[in-house]
């Protein structure tokens, strides 16, 4: 029995092209509601192939997921506007120190 194709990681219309820009966001939204990162209230909008987040955290690497889900949804370019306030909840601030020799 012939084992079938491995599901693609975007969605494709039937003609083999991007799905449509609502597509794109809906697959976002879906993702986000579904996320760890999702209760941080970002926003996101697609034109044209293009993500676009909103928001704020204190945690870094939520603005990192937030990128990373858009591209895994179909998302041509990711315009990544969040913002990281403050220290993330872990380990507070960090500050360089330099040592002179």
């Amino acid at each position: 029995m012939p084992s079938l194709p491995a599901a693609s990681p975007h969605p494709v219309s039937p003609a083999g092209q991007r799905p449509g820009d609502a597509a794109i966001e809906q697959s976002i939204r879906s993702k986000l509601a579904k996320s760890k990162i999702g209760k941080d209230g970002f926003t996101v909008h697609v034109k044209n192939g293009v993500a676009v987040w909103e928001g704020h955290t204190t945690v870094m690497q939520h603005k990192g997921a937030a990128t990373r889900m858009a591209k895994s949804a179909g998302a041509t370019l990711v315009e990544n506007h969040i913002r990281v306030d403050g220290s993330s909840a872990v380990g507070g601030p960090r500050k360089a120190t330099v040592s002179a020799p």
